[in-house]
């Protein structure tokens, strides 16, 4: 795990006691690297310690271990952002309490078993997957598509709510009209590697938009294939609904060519710039996404709802749901300058609902 933060100063750094961890992936994944961003800013360096996962945290899967409980040693750390919650987190979170038990801790986007994680985390996020996929596919419908193209792997596949979205967009599809494809592409994890995964996606959209058409709509389940796939839908003129993870930041600067160093701190100027891009491409309607990261809006409600856990403001217990959808509308009002709403639910699986795990839809920003 590699440490990011440096040392700094804010005006209102005293306005919880202690530190907030946040762990994000490596810089390849944006939203989540870039996602403590406007906390640093916030609250300084010093209240908000920025670390990463390993870049192969398959591989290094002991290191993610270790690292978390190196965390445990800081007292100050008085809550733990996880983002994302990759597979390993609930070892290293029980490595974690053997020597802290009074850390809030938040998990975004979990990648292992519901009934597991939440007895782990106070506070879980994920985008509502089996809603998004019904709402992915009409979505694709109202952009034209005849055809929709599911790539994914059997990694993902295990993970049951990546399984039930792969079925509500089949689902939908069928109600809609469109034709869809289950397409298999390399596991970045693999022995293709991330380079590897993203020729495959650069050589095979090409293919299949031969095969069936330009009002073919594509979506990959994993991070590392949407820069080349956004890149190969806008040069074969295909439809593209949104990204794997929901953000006008996940793949759109790198495939649109926008410089996205200030984007981060200007989420308009993305937008702005990825809408003269599609227009000039005749791509006007044909890519899409949420109005704000999925990824940044988890760990900034969450981080902002656990200050507020901190200072004895919400219930030691359970989650005060008002005043989370209050900091996550906050959150977005403040990035995007109007107001917006999530829509959230709590998430049920095998008939049971956990409350404390909160799942997000958002409508959809045509560029």
């Amino acid at each position: 795990m590699n440490e990011t933060s440096t040392d700094g100063n804010s005006a209102n750094n005293l306005e919880f006691q202690g530190k907030i961890a946040i762990i994000t992936d490596v810089p390849s994944h944006e939203d989540d690297f870039h996602s403590p961003d406007r906390l640093v800013k916030k609250y300084g360096a010093k209240k908000i310690v920025h670390v990463t996962w390993p870049r192969d945290f398959v591989a290094e899967r002991g290191k993610i271990s270790e690292s978390v409980a190196a965390l445990a040693a800081d007292r100050e750390i008085k809550a733990l952002i996880i983002s994302q919650a990759v597979p390993g987190t609930n070892d290293a979170i029980d490595k974690f309490k053997q020597i802290r038990d009074d850390v809030f801790i938040v998990f975004c986007t979990c990648q292992e078993p519901a009934a597991e994680t939440t007895m782990r985390a106070n506070l879980l996020f994920d985008c509502n997957q089996v809603g998004m996929g019904s709402a992915m596919a009409r979505q694709a419908k109202k952009q034209g598509a005849k055809v929709f193209i599911h790539y994914t792997f059997p990694r993902h596949m295990s993970q049951p709510l990546l399984s039930a979205r792969r079925d509500a967009i089949k689902q939908e599809c069928l109600k809609e009209g469109i034709f869809f494809v289950d397409a298999i592409a390399p596991d970045p994890t693999g022995e293709a590697g991330f380079e590897g995964a993203q020729k495959f996606i650069t050589e095979d959209v090409p293919k299949l938009v031969a095969k069936y058409g330009e009002d073919t709509a594509f979506f990959s389940t994993n991070c590392a294939h949407q820069k080349a796939l956004i890149r190969a839908v806008v040069d074969c003129h295909a439809i593209f609904p949104q990204p794997c993870c929901p953000s006008p930041f996940h793949g759109f600067p790198e495939a649109l060519g926008i410089n996205a160093e200030s984007g981060y701190a200007d989420l308009n100027y993305v937008i702005g710039e990825a809408c003269l891009i599609a227009e000039e491409k005749n791509m006007t309607d044909r890519l899409s996404t949420w109005p704000v990261s999925a990824s940044m809006m988890f760990t900034n409600a969450g981080a902002e709802y656990a200050v507020k856990w901190i200072n004895d403001e919400v219930p030691k217990i359970g989650i005060d749901r008002t005043v989370l959808e209050d900091c996550m509308n906050a959150y977005i009002e403040e990035v995007i300058g109007e107001a917006s709403v999530a829509y959230i639910s709590s998430c049920t699986v095998g008939g049971k609902t956990y409350e404390n795990y909160k799942l997000v839809l958002m409508s959809y920003l045509d560029f």
